[in-house]
């Protein structure tokens, strides 16, 4: 009797000590755990405090350089455009780099001789149609169109002769007063362009963009805005195309431009319009087109010209 008493109280006493140890073995692992956790937790709120002084670090040097070239830029263009006059067409451009690169034309001595704003509407596929039956209804007599069917070209050929002066290889005859009043009347009642007065026709043309565009047809928008400005350059004696960061990517204006070797040869492009650098930048860029030449220049990697052109 004693016997079986001592071998229960000893079962019992290895089963107390593995409570114990199973206890205590939690309680080891469980620090361990909670000190593991807490040395990620101190890593991690070092690396994002990190990435906050290179941030802010990285924006004090872009305003700097903005700083920079607002200040200089109006020397850098001053009396390169003299005697020139220039067009502004605008597609989803920001007011705000419109009116510095308008300033800097002016410091530039270029003369402005307006602007034509397209809308939205003529990059929609859904109206692709509606707005090749316009374009040729519209078409003032003597004037051509180009060969190509797609929007963008046939919108940059019956805006050729309204916002340049006729002298690329498709130059043709200047347009009358009335007939490009009624060119542009009809595209603004069909909501393809902004209501406003006819522009003068310029040496060269300036559009100017904003950055990537979004939804399914994105591409397509974009390669319209890219094609019609290489049709201006057709027409007249040189165009830039110049957008926000974003722009130089697949659904932006400038990367469409880039991808095609038959614009990108001929028509400079600016991918940081929003930077003083850019604006700078689309202003030494219409200089190089009435030089002749072209490049492609900005932050993006597809900028092969560098920041800028050269002055």
């Amino acid at each position: 009797m004693i016997s079986f008493r001592y071998h229960l109280v000893s079962i019992a006493a290895v089963f107390l000590a593995l409570a114990v140890g199973v206890v205590l073995g939690s309680a080891g692992v469980s620090d361990r755990l909670l000190s593991a956790v807490s040395h990620e937790a101190d890593d991690l709120a070092g690396q994002v405090q990190t990435l906050r002084a290179e941030r802010d670090e990285l924006a004090a040097g872009q305003r700097a350089s903005d700083e920079f070239a607002r200040r200089v830029g109006p020397a850098a263009v001053r009396g390169l455009l003299q005697g020139s006059s220039v067009t502004l067409v605008t597609s989803g451009a920001d007011p705000a780099d419109r009116d510095a690169v308008l300033a800097l034309l002016q410091q530039a001595g270029a003369t402005v001789g307006g602007e034509v704003a397209l809308t939205p509407a003529v990059g929609d596929p859904a109206r692709g149609d509606q707005l090749r039956e316009l374009t040729a209804g519209l078409l003032p007599t003597g004037a051509q169109l180009p060969a190509a069917t797609d929007t963008g070209s046939l919108v940059g050929g019956l805006l050729g002769g309204i916002v340049l002066a006729p002298a690329g290889e498709q130059g043709g005859q200047p347009i009358a007063a009335q007939q490009a009043d009624a060119v542009l009347s009809g595209l603004a009642a069909a909501g393809f362009v902004a209501p406003g007065p006819r522009p003068q026709p310029g040496n060269a043309v300036l559009v100017l963009t904003g950055g990537a565009l979004q939804g399914v047809d994105a591409g397509d928008a974009a390669a319209v805005i890219a094609r019609l400005t290489a049709q201006l350059d057709r027409v007249g004696g040189g165009a830039v195309l110049a957008g926000r960061t974003g722009s130089a990517d697949a659904t932006g204006a400038v990367g469409v431009a880039r991808a095609d070797p038959g614009i990108v040869e001929r028509v400079s492009t600016v991918d940081d319009l929003q930077t003083g650098a850019g604006q700078v930048s689309a202003v030494l860029a219409l200089r190089e087109q009435l030089d002749g030449r072209s490049g492609s220049y900005g932050t993006a990697d597809t900028a092969s010209g560098g920041a800028a052109p050269a002055a």
